[in-house]
């Protein structure tokens, strides 16, 4: 769809993305001046994996993997990204509340299959990431049916995936066949949407690509106009989302109010910075949507609140 796009298999413990695409370097480097860790790429797509880093699987505590996810995503140079594609492993333990802590991520994805012992462990994700402000945009069914003698077959049943959207409201559901093709493609290292783009599942990958491209757009467009500054009344305007209701902030009153380390000492509890300190006509000078549910104010001595 002709954008910048980079994937990070979040997945220390069994990384597939090595098995699912093959980049001419196999290898991760990292940049001896900087320090960071240059992507490999595959048809234009930066990839980071710990699969790539020559470890093969990890064995390791939580918070080893915790470290190894937060360098692996936070020390590499993705560049100029349009869209960074997180692949989580499944669960709902230490390295997707670590992502979830380190990047503000816009939407998720999630993935199951159609027996019922699936939506179990998808309810649990959806939840996590309904407590963490991150909003489900769209389900896929992965194995959900065959075609032969001209008619449908579910052989594991229906529902799961349809009981996902209804009970929890995602708006979008994708349903992926059982294929040889397909299953041998995340084995080879040759996407199907790369040896068969005019293909039946090619189709469902590229509406689920624009699904996530519309919704994303649809969720950065309400953040970034939830909070703005109003110049001609010098006040910061707030919408509350969902609502007509709006409220009206002081500058200098949210610039005093501060709770960071750089205003307040985290040991005492000592205001570092004064109600004399900060100007009372003080403007920000951006303010720009943080994730879903929080925005950055710059100020003009550089403080970023």
């Amino acid at each position: 769809m002709g954008a910048r796009v980079g994937i990070f298999d979040a997945d220390v413990f069994g990384p597939s993305l090595p098995n699912m695409v093959s980049p001419v370097n196999r290898l991760l480097v990292v940049n001896p001046e900087s320090k960071s860790i240059l992507p490999t790429e595959y048809l234009g797509v930066k990839l980071v994996s710990f699969g790539f880093a020559g470890q093969g699987r990890a064995i390791m505590r939580g918070p080893m993997v915790s470290g190894v996810i937060n360098q692996l995503l936070t020390t590499t140079d993705w560049g100029e990204l349009d869209y960074l594609v997180i692949d989580m492993p499944p669960g709902t333990g230490d390295i997707h509340l670590t992502l979830c802590q380190v990047a503000p991520l816009t939407a998720a994805v999630i993935v199951t299959t159609p027996q019922k012992l699936a939506f179990i462990d998808v309810a649990k994700g959806v939840r996590m990431f309904s407590k963490l402000k991150v909003p489900c945009v769209a389900v896929v069914e992965n194995m959900c049916y065959f075609d032969a003698d001209e008619k449908r077959y579910y052989p594991f049943g229906k529902g799961s995936g349809t009981q996902v959207v209804q009970q929890f409201g995602i708006p979008n559901l994708f349903d992926l066949p059982i294929r040889t093709t397909l299953s041998s493609s995340g084995d080879t290292g040759i996407p199907e949407v790369v040896s068969d783009p005019q293909g039946d599942v090619a189709k469902i990958f590229q509406n689920l690509g624009v699904c996530v491209v519309q919704q994303c757009a649809k969720i950065r467009q309400q953040v970034s106009t939830a909070v703005s500054y109003d110049r001609s009344i010098r006040a910061i305007r707030v919408k509350v989302p969902d609502s007509d209701e709006e409220f009206f902030l002081h500058p200098a009153t949210v610039r005093r109010n501060d709770r960071s380390a750089q205003s307040v000492d985290e040991w005492t509890g000592e205001q570092k910075v004064q109600y004399g300190d900060v100007p009372e006509d003080i403007e920000p000078e951006e303010i720009r949507p943080m994730g879903n549910y929080a925005v950055s104010i710059t100020w003009p001595d550089g403080f970023s609140q």
